[in-house]
């Protein structure tokens, strides 16, 4: 992937009422050379005060296993503290497809969108 063509990776603190959410936003393609920003801004989340951390997906079209291996490490960070992070959508088909190739998604909590992602009570479990 060039330069001119890198994902934006946007991290955000969201404070809606009582909910402390730090929502990170990719827009474009998450791929091996791309996925190492998107790992920066995920640890940054985790090491934040925010309550959970929500990984948005909608304006993502492809990513390969890289954000996989990155998504995965995350979680168990997230988890290690006693924060949840979820992944929402709306995912881009090749994305969800990739989850379910995988077997990946079973690992993740995924909310239909970045809304719901903020105001549902997730629950934090081991996985």
């Amino acid at each position: 992937m060039s330069d001119d063509q890198s994902p934006a990776v946007v991290q955000q603190h969201v404070r809606e009422g009582e909910r402390d959410v730090t929502v990170v936003s990719v827009h474009g393609d998450i791929d091996v050379d791309s996925a190492p920003r998107l790992a920066e801004a995920l640890s940054a989340a985790e090491r934040a005060s925010s309550a959970r951390t929500v990984v948005d997906l909608s304006a993502t079209e492809f990513a390969d296993s890289a954000i996989l291996h990155v998504l995965l490490e995350a979680q168990q960070a997230h988890l290690a503290r006693g924060r949840p992070l979820v992944v929402a959508g709306p995912l881009n088909e090749s994305i969800e497809r990739l989850f379910e190739v995988t077997g990946t998604a079973r690992f993740f909590v995924l909310a239909p969108d970045v809304r719901s992602a903020v105001e549902t009570p997730w629950a934090v479990t081991e996985r």
